[in-house]
């Protein structure tokens, strides 16, 4: 058995509604995962589960999420090792903990792509790819920043963000 970190990219189901943390435990459990359990309300699930790939959680949770809920999220999985491997990769441990944000990427995010947000940046922000994952920090607020609306899966690829205090609040329930 091993421990997993999952990723929603959106908890919001539609404008006026959002998956609530406790049903998503609910589906983990349906899902024959053991120990559920979220940190804030903004979809991050650490589970127990049989040795298996995260690319074939990833799908399980995907569907069992689309048939639950009626709407598809992309959902990035990572096991209890390679998420500390992320934290301990962290290219900007001098920012502030809210402003520096990893963009957990499903595969390995593309060196051109990172190339063209290159110009939306702004004085005092920094950019970097480690292990595939994209590394930015916004030097204050991210919702300021028109490098943040460029984030898109889309323009990027499947991932989503969280911010290093996340990312360490999970480091620490899989400790």
């Amino acid at each position: 058995m091993s421990t997993f970190i999952a990723l929603l990219h959106s908890i919001v189901l539609t404008p006026d509604r959002r998956v609530i943390m406790e049903d998503l435990r609910a589906l983990a459990k349906e899902l024959g995962y053991r120990e559920p359990r979220t940190l804030v309300s903004t979809g991050n699930l650490v589970f127990e589960a049989d040795d298996m790939r995260p690319h074939e959680l990833e799908v399980a949770l995907e569907e069992g999420f689309e048939e639950k809920f009626g709407k598809h999220v992309d959902i990035i999985v990572r096991s209890d090792c390679t998420w500390m491997a992320l934290c301990g990769t962290n290219p900007f441990r001098d920012g502030n903990g809210d402003q520096v944000i990893v963009r957990v990427m499903r595969l390995p995010v593309d060196p051109e792509k990172v190339e063209a947000l290159k110009p939306l940046m702004t004085e005092g922000q920094r950019i970097a790819v480690v292990g595939g994952d994209l590394w930015i920090d916004f030097a204050g607020k991210p919702s300021q920043s028109k490098l943040l609306s460029a984030l898109t899966t889309k323009r990027i690829g499947i991932g989503t963000m969280r911010n290093w205090n996340t990312v360490c609040g999970l480091a620490q329930m899989i400790m």
